[in-house]
């Protein structure tokens, strides 16, 4: 009984040795958000790449959108 419990508690501890590394392989850097996607379903009022039109369109889009005070008033 012993021999059991030994072998099965040896297995438990050396199946922990088997796990491989977790390494991010892609060295890609993010984008800022405004740069934009490139594709045709964006926003026809906010311009790819101009980060001022991008703040007020998310800030029209917190206010009036997303915001639950100014809507339910």
């Amino acid at each position: 009984m012993k021999r059991i419990l030994f072998a099965m508690a040896m297995l438990a501890a050396l199946s922990a040795c088997g796990e491989k590394p977790q390494a991010l392989q892609t060295s890609k850097q993010d984008a800022s958000a405004y740069t934009g996607t490139g594709k045709a379903f964006a926003n026809k009022d906010w311009k790819q790449g101009d980060k001022a039109s991008w703040e007020s369109q998310l800030k029209a889009r917190n206010q009036y959108g997303q915001n639950d005070y100014t809507r339910m008033n």
